[in-house]
C-alpha cells in the first residue's frame, strides 16, 4: 500500500497489518497460506503461457471452468492435491512446478 494512503487510514484510526496478524495465523499457517497463493498464481502464469484457456484446462481435467477459476483465486476448498492435478493438465514441467514450490521469504516478515 503506499505510503500517503496508509498515513491518511492511520490518521482516520484505522489499524493498518497484514492478513497473518488480522487471522492470528502461526508462521505454519501463513506458509501453508502463502504457498497456496504462489502455486495457483503460478499455475495461472503456466496456463496463459501455454495458450490455454480456463474451458480448455478445466476440459483436461475433467472439471468445470468455474473450479479452475476458484483454484486460480487461492480458493479456501481447494486442496493441494487439485492444484497439483491442474498443474500436471496444464502440461507443466518439473522445473515449473520446483519453482512453484519456492515459496518467497515475506511470510517471515
Amino acid at each position: 500500500m503506499k505510503t500517503e494512503r496508509l498515513r491518511k487510514l492511520r490518521a482516520a484510526g484505522w489499524k493498518v497489518g497484514t492478513t497473518r496478524d488480522f487471522l492470528n495465523l502461526s508462521d505454519e499457517e501463513a506458509m501453508l497460506v502463502e504457498l497456496k497463493l504462489t502455486l495457483a498464481d503460478a499455475l495461472k502464469l503456466t496456463r496463459k503461457k501455454r495458450g490455454m484457456s480456463q474451458i480448455e484446462l478445466a476440459q483436461r481435467m475433467g472439471s468445470s471452468q468455474s473450479r479452475v477459476a476458484k483454484i486460480e483465486a487461492g480458493d479456501a476448498s481447494v486442496s493441494f492435491d487439485l492444484i497439483i492435478r491442474a498443474f500436471l493438465a496444464a502440461g507443466a514441467t518439473r522445473q515449473e512446478l520446483q519453482r512453484a514450490f519456492s515459496i518467497k521469504e515475506k511470510v517471515a516478515a
